[in-house]
Order: structure tokens, then C-alpha cells, then sequence
């Protein structure tokens, strides 16, 4: 894992993004690939729409020049290597393109108002860009890869995937937790689990827990009695219009979860 994707855009969840991508690069002493995206308006209107969706798109543009600006000065100041490429067009779309040679895509995980969409943004990221992505709460001020990692682990592919594509970072960390509901005792997957990890010198321990609440609401728990700094997991283990109609462990954690999650599909 080398080559960082952030996206950038001024909204309320930017600082977060920063913060985390800056923290990730730097541990893993790697490379930052900032994009900047200038967000094509939709505009609803009468004959004269064209019009106004230009000028609300050059508005958006000088905007984000700003905001290039502004970043550009900070992290002539950071002690990570950096490039930068600007775009237009929807987030989603726009970071899977430029997604192709990354290894870590850094987004948010929900913001408080509708567009931009995060919490869509990284949904439609985990299924169509085949990358992980480490998803943030807008509020976070920094990632703390020492510190205490919580693996939602289930024996899917998808958190197979998140567990193996997190190896570079779940090895900074100062303790790992796999943790598993069922209705059984541990099984032989997640010990499958905490033997790969052991092979790269991660000695995770095993957490089991009865199934009886929700999954998300049980996992959000486990999060605060440990004390977790990120949650490692798979994303969308089912099909996406099911989570969609009748809810999800994806949907709630990107929706609730309190730390940054690294999810992978």
C-alpha cells in the first residue's frame, strides 16, 4: 500500500479527509494523489437553464480554485510526497477514474446535508472502484494507526478482502481485535483468520459474541467498550438493494459509525 487517493472538495467533511490521508501517507511512508473535484451543478429551470448551469459550474470551478489554493500552501508544509489533479463531475464517478493505480481511497462516511452524497459516494466507490476505501467521520481531526483496531470479521469474501487489504496499517497497530457474532462459539474461520495474521506478525485476539441485537447496533457497542480507533470490515456482503430497502450492517456503520472505517468489497 503506497499510493493514497483523497479526494478534495470544500465541504464540511474536508478537514477530516485531509487529516486522515496526511496520517495514512506518512506512516506508511507513501504517496498522496489529491483530487480535486469541481461538482457539476444540476440545475432545474426554464429556457434560459443552460445559462445558469454554466454560471453556477464556473462558480463551483473558482471555488475549488480557491480551495486548491488553500491546500496546496498546507501541504507544502507536510512531510509526504504529493500531486494533484483537478476534474469536474460527479464525486463517485470522478475518484473511480482516478482510482485505477491507487491502493487507498480517503473519503467521509456521511455528511449532514444532501449533496455531496458521501454516504453514497462511498457506497457506490466499494462496488464499482474494486479498492478499499477508509471512510471518516467529518468531525475527526487525525487517524491514530497505533492505536487499538477493531476487525468485524464474518467469513465473507468482502471481510476477507478489507482484513488482507489492511495488513499494511493493522501492522502499525498497538492491538488488534477480530470480532465475531454468531450464534455459536468462535469458529474456525476467524481462527483461519487470526493465523494469517500472525504469519505477518499481527497477533490479533478473538472476540465472540451471541447474535441477539442488530449487528451494526452490536458492533457499535463492541466499538465503545474497546475503545477502538478504526474499525476494519467488508461492505455490502449482500446485495446492495436488499441493504438499500430493509437497512445493513454497511449502511448503518456508514451511517453511524463513531471512528473511520476501512471497508473493502
Amino acid at each position: 500500500m503506497k499510493a493514497i487517493l483523497l479526494l478534495v472538495h470544500e465541504d464540511e467533511g474536508q478537514e477530516a479527509r485531509l487529516q486522515a490521508a496526511l496520517d495514512v501517507t506518512r506512516a506508511i511512508d507513501g504517496h498522496l494523489k489529491c483530487l480535486d473535484v469541481a461538482v457539476m451543478p444540476v440545475f432545474v429551470g426554464d429556457f434560459y437553464s443552460g445559462a445558469g448551469e454554466a454560471m453556477l459550474l464556473a462558480d463551483e470551478r473558482r471555488n475549488e480554485a480557491d480551495n486548491r489554493a488553500r491546500i496546496e500552501a498546507r501541504l507544502a508544509h507536510e512531510d509526504v510526497p504529493w500531486d494533484w489533479t483537478d476534474t469536474t463531475g460527479a464525486l463517485a464517478p470522478a475518484l473511480e477514474e482516478a482510482a485505477t493505480l491507487a491502493d487507498l481511497i480517503v473519503v467521509n462516511r456521511a455528511l449532514d446535508f444532501p449533496v455531496p452524497d458521501m454516504r453514497g459516494v462511498a457506497g457506490d466507490l466499494l462496488i464499482r472502484s474494486g479498492k478499499p476505501i477508509l471512510a471518516v467521520p467529518q468531525d475527526s481531526r487525525g487517524f491514530d494507526l497505533r492505536g487499538h483496531v477493531l476487525i468485524c470479521w464474518d467469513g465473507s469474501p468482502c471481510a476477507t478482502a478489507a482484513m488482507r487489504a489492511a495488513v499494511p496499517l493493522l501492522k502499525l497497530a498497538r492491538t488488534v481485535m477480530l470480532f465475531e457474532i454468531g450464534e455459536d462459539g468462535v469458529s474456525s474461520s476467524v481462527e483461519d483468520a487470526a493465523e494469517y495474521l500472525s504469519r505477518h506478525d499481527i497477533h490479533a485476539v478473538i472476540e465472540h459474541r451471541r447474535a441477539g441485537a442488530r449487528k451494526a447496533d452490536l458492533i457499535l457497542d463492541q466499538i465503545r467498550q474497546e475503545r477502538a480507533d478504526y474499525v476494519v470490515m467488508g461492505g455490502f456482503s449482500h446485495l446492495r438493494l436488499k441493504e438499500a430497502l430493509f437497512g445493513g450492517v454497511t449502511r448503518t456503520m456508514l451511517g453511524k459509525c463513531p471512528v473511520p472505517i476501512f471497508m473493502a468489497h
